[in-house]
């Protein structure tokens, strides 16, 4: 069998990864030019689903790594105003596993083949029942599996369900990252609490690894390299619906905003890194109608994106890579016909996923300051 996975995010990646441990060949097709053309690093908090769906897609022998380079999750889920004085209560506080993406994604890229520059322009199905990829640069790609997971834009679903497309939450949002200093240390009940501002609400979370990634990999699985990071603040401004950013650079947006506010609050966003910050939309995908059956399938957010309140996009995609993993073993060893496996992985898929959008979007008018009921906009 022989699989191609459009798109080398974390979902795309841990799939393939699984697969090729299970010895079911697998290429990745990313449109990037580059891995590293876009920085992806920010703090993500794993649940038991999640984490144990991305270590049965690693070998075996990468668990201790995987183990040393994850944090714990933790805290109070306060609400503070800006002078860091408690408010109120967001709800009972979240535990987990936390862990850096831009860490996590070069673990997952490790003996993969992955092509980049490779945008896909469309597919057809073959007579033979197998599936042709096309790419605006390079040659096509045939295979008895197409996955699309290739996120939000997804070239894979925009023909295979053409009616399913992104709806936009009307929300914006600065995020980006601050190195984890004694300075900051002292925020600690602000990570995983809400700070209530005029406008604007500021979330925090702390990543602490449990033993710095670069060194982990050189002690405990020298054949992976992975970046040289150090523990470091998450932060991230929600904005009302309807927002706007204009063309500042989103520290100068951010602190535009805090007027007033605690000093260490105001450092933590000046210091932050300029080179891993962004102005960002939150859109969702919800999977509705399924297509007819055949050999492409979605997975992750090209099929379900969720608002980053709910804490379960990154849980979600891995839960799929996982489970089409495990359908896609019975149809290698023969306990299923190809068809009928992708059928399996979908029902199930579809079924959690949409309950994913669901929970994040039940849980964004509880962080965007002054939120009204509004229909989300579709956007192609």
């Amino acid at each position: 069998m022989r699989v191609s996975v459009a798109g080398a995010g974390l979902g795309g990646l841990c799939l393939a990864q699984g697969l090729r441990g299970a010895g079911i060949e697998a290429e990745v097709y990313e449109r990037d030019e580059a891995i590293t053309a876009r920085f992806q690093g920010y703090r993500l908090v794993l649940n038991p689903a999640g984490f144990e769906a991305l270590r049965g897609c690693l070998p075996l022998r990468w668990h201790p790594l995987l183990d040393a380079i994850v944090g714990d999750a933790y805290g109070e889920r306060l609400i503070l105003d800006p002078q860091l004085n408690r408010i109120g209560e967001l709800g009972p506080g979240r535990t987990g596993i936390v862990v850096d993406r831009h860490v996590l994604r070069h673990l997952l890229l490790t003996g993969l083949s992955v092509h980049t520059g490779a945008a896909l322009s469309g597919y057809e199905v073959l007579d033979d029942g197998r599936v042709r990829a096309r790419f605006v640069h390079g040659a096509p790609a045939t295979a008895d599996l197409l996955v699309g997971a290739d996120g939000v834009n997804s070239a894979v679903r925009a023909v295979l369900s053409p009616q399913t497309v992104p709806a936009d939450t009307g929300v914006r949002f600065v995020i980006g990252r601050t190195p984890l200093t004694e300075r900051f240390a002292g925020l600690s009940r602000a990570f995983g609490s809400k700070i209530a501002g005029d406008g604007v609400s500021l979330l925090l979370g702390a990543m602490r690894f449990r033993t710095p990634p670069k060194e982990a990999a050189e002690q405990l699985a020298p054949e992976v390299t992975l970046p040289d990071i150090r523990d470091y603040v998450r932060w991230a401004m929600i904005l009302p619906p309807g927002g706007s950013l204009d063309a500042r650079s989103p520290r100068d947006a951010a602190l535009s905003m805090m007027e007033g506010w605690h000093p260490d609050l105001r450092a933590l966003i000046e210091q932050g890194d300029p080179d891993n910050s962004a102005l960002l939309s939150i859109r969702v995908v919800q999977p509705r109608q399924r297509w007819s059956p055949g050999p492409v399938t979605l997975l992750g957010d090209a099929v379900h994106a969720t608002s980053p309140t709910g804490g379960n996009g990154a849980n979600t995609a891995l839960r799929d890579a996982g489970l089409l993993r495990r359908c896609l073993i019975d149809a290698a060893e023969g306990r299923q016909d190809l068809l009928g496996a992708v059928g399996d992985y979908e029902r199930q898929m579809f079924e959690y996923g949409a309950e994913a959008v669901r929970h994040s979007l039940d849980a964004l008018p509880a962080f965007v300051p002054d939120a009204k009921p509004q229909p989300a906009r579709h956007c192609r």
